[in-house]
């Protein structure tokens, strides 16, 4: 298929659609969209593809919107995707200020920025009617964040087993590039004591004081230092408690550890549920839960690395900053896992994620979306 016309154009629309991308950015980011609580995105951009002429855009199982172009029969399908849920809780529209050079709002660039981008490029497919030969599926897909658990890749991968031959997800900023992914296993521990009261049942098992206790026993672990990888552990909630003057009967909290080496993952599951099982006894029970289990790669590198090449070429046809490589936990977790190749890229510039200072440089979304469509095409073409 012939692409320079296509291409040729892509500055022009980028320019003429810039003030739509801000006008949608806001209307988007006023959507909360904790993880599993994404039907508001999820309507708000499957009735913007279908506005735009997209023909065939459903809402799966998962909360995913799934625009298939050109899908039909192929089992060489590229992917595209951007998640549509942000990290923070929060069932309320979050606080957005636009001064003109920055926008402020939570979730603003993580990922609320790479959801507009990733409507505005398939609107490009369709107002030039492209028609990728062997298939592109735009997907806003949910749960990428947190106890989410990846749960739309998942499906995704599910739906269309067999049949995807790459994928690409924009949820980064433009310079950088997500070729290699961090596996994680993240658990809810409770530990129940019989309790009582402070001064009359002195000397009871606490569940706060035992909490403690396996809190401590975590950050004494060394972690593996095997060439080429890296491990990390966290514990990111605490709770436990009814009263001053009560010997606490429940404690809980959340943790987890993150290696890029499946031998690493393999190690910290043994430590971890060594320090849990130490704590156990006639008067304390410990109740532990997987909520969170993300896989490690198992690809062949050298086809994620071809793969990663052929987006820098864009990127570096558009702007001048240097590329950055990263490993990272993402919704590539899942097509890694799977031999399948993936990186993660960016459509923007922003800083703060995970805070509610995060912000924008909002005309970096005028380049951003530009890389995005010319990644786009450039993928199409193999």
């Amino acid at each position: 298929m012939e692409t320079a016309g296509f291409v040729a154009g892509i500055k022009q629309y980028v320019v003429a659609n810039t003030q739509g991308m801000y006008g949608d950015l806001k209307d988007l980011c006023a959507i909360p969209a904790p993880s599993h609580f994404e039907h508001e995105r999820a309507e708000y951009c499957k009735k913007w593809l279908v506005r735009a002429g997209a023909d065939g855009v459903y809402i799966d199982d998962a909360l995913n919107v799934v625009f298939p172009l050109g899908c039909d029969g192929s089992d060489e399908i590229t992917v595209f995707a951007a998640h549509t849920d942000t990290v923070f809780p929060d069932r309320e529209p979050m606080p957005y200020t636009d001064d003109g050079e920055k926008i402020y709002s939570p979730g603003v660039g993580d990922n609320t920025a790479s959801v507009v981008s990733l409507l505005y490029m398939a609107k490009y497919f369709i107002e030039n009617n492209i028609v990728p030969p062997k298939g592109i599926l735009f997907v806003c897909n949910s749960c990428e964040e947190g106890l989410g658990n990846l749960k739309g890749v998942r499906q995704l991968f599910s739906d269309f087993e067999g049949r995807i031959k790459q994928f690409v997800t924009f949820d980064n900023n433009y310079n950088v590039i997500a070729n290699h992914c961090a596996g994680s296993h993240r658990y809810e521990v409770e530990v129940l004591t019989q309790g009582g009261h402070s001064y009359q049942a002195f000397g009871r098992a606490n569940a706060n004081a035992v909490l403690a206790k396996m809190i401590a026993e975590i950050y004494k672990l060394s972690v593996p230092e095997k060439e080429g990888t890296r491990t990390t552990y966290n514990v990111g909630i605490i709770s436990g408690g009814t009263s001053i003057n009560t010997i606490s009967q429940k404690a809980s909290m959340l943790c987890e550890y993150r290696s890029n080496d499946r031998e690493c993952l393999e190690y910290m599951r043994q430590k971890f549920e060594a320090i849990f099982d130490s704590v156990r006894s006639d008067e304390v029970k410990v109740n532990v839960t997987k909520i969170g289990d993300r896989p490690c790669e198992n690809v062949d590198q050298a086809k994620v690395e071809e793969l990663a090449a052929k987006v820098v070429g864009e990127i570096n046809g558009v702007v001048d900053d240097e590329v950055v490589f990263r490993c990272s936990s993402t919704d590539c977790n899942i097509p890694l896992s799977l031999g399948i190749p993936a990186i993660n890229m960016g459509i923007g510039k922003h800083y703060g994620s995970h805070t509610r200072e995060e912000y924008l440089i909002k005309n970096s979304l005028i380049p951003g979306l530009e890389i995005a469509i010319r990644t786009g095409i450039k993928l199409m073409e193999e």
